[in-house]
């Protein structure tokens, strides 16, 4: 195992956030998307957690359908391979109750995952069954902390009101954030400066924040982040693409890391931590984004 996670959130923590098998994915296919990304992180020594999500769409009443299989089991043997930190991503929204997410959390630690991302629901007009993040935090504080792990959730730069939400979910737990994919570097700098000050003023130790970084390939990928909620500007867009998608995967590893270097700067009178997390989209992007992940293991720190 690297880093205890405590100490790698403290100094530039690196994530990579692989897409976990699909719910329907055949016994072989699972395994062979195991070997691909295990032999990915192989002697990646300087990555610190992999982070797995959990992938669920939901229909117009907030019902969830889920995407992804078994990402726990998936998490742990990753974890194992790579000799990292396992983390998995919850959207605790769709537990069926507050004693449910208790429960949850106290599974998940028994099953040698001890941090986890907690994630809300897609939209504020549904009332989930479960509780929302900030309540979620508090209800598998224990549980993580007893186990020596962290918990994490979601922060969105370019939302109103962003760092207050961010202090909130702190006081409730909240050990680090990573944030939406970013393709500029102005709204994560300006929520990093938010939150320090609200946290300075509040007497409240940061939590760390991890910028989230993704290589993008053509138009389809560009599209699809948006979908996502990421903001990419056109600029940006034309600079990665360029017109030649076989040379765009690694012009927006470049992007990225330029971007973590105007953050790292922004943040360096700071007392927020902060580090990357290295997104991967889909299955066909596991060559691009480990490409993305071997440069931030060696710049990360320069």
């Amino acid at each position: 195992m690297g880093r205890p996670i405590a100490e790698a959130l403290a100094h530039r923590p690196l994530f990579f956030e692989p897409v976990p098998p699909s719910a329907r994915s055949p016994a072989a296919r699972i395994e062979a998307q195991f070997a691909a990304t295990s032999a990915l992180l192989e002697g990646l020594r300087r990555v610190d957690v992999v982070d797995v999500p959990e992938l669920v769409d939901e229909n117009h009443d907030g019902r969830p359908y889920y995407r992804s299989g078994n990402v726990r089991t998936f998490a742990v043997r990753l974890s194992e391979a790579s000799h990292t930190e396992p983390v998995v991503n919850k959207v605790v929204a769709h537990l069926p109750s507050p004693e449910a997410t208790r429960v949850w959390a106290e599974e998940t630690v028994a099953r040698g995952i001890r941090s986890f991302v907690l994630v809300g629901g897609s939209s504020r007009y549904i009332p989930y069954p479960g509780p929302a993040v900030a309540e979620a935090n508090r209800l598998c504080r224990s549980a993580v902390e007893g186990a020596g792990g962290a918990l994490g959730n979601i922060a969105i730069p370019q939302r109103t009101g962003e760092a207050h939400r961010m202090l909130a979910k702190t006081r409730a737990g909240a050990r680090f954030f990573t944030t939406q994919i970013s393709f500029d570097s102005a709204a994560p700098i300006r929520l990093l400066r938010e939150y320090d000050v609200l946290c300075r003023q509040s007497g409240l130790p940061p939590a760390s924040v991890l910028v989230s970084v993704a290589p993008v390939a053509d138009e389809a990928d560009v599209q699809f982040v948006r979908w996502l909620g990421a903001d990419v500007p056109e600029a940006t867009e034309r600079a990665i693409l360029n017109g030649d998608e076989h040379g765009a995967a690694a012009r927006s590893v470049a992007w990225a890391l330029a971007l973590w270097s105007e953050v790292r700067a922004a943040a360096g009178g700071l007392e927020v931590a902060v580090g990357v997390n290295v997104e991967q989209l889909s299955q066909r992007h596991l060559e691009s984004a480990g490409e993305m992940l071997r440069a931030f293991a060696r710049e990360i720190d320069a």
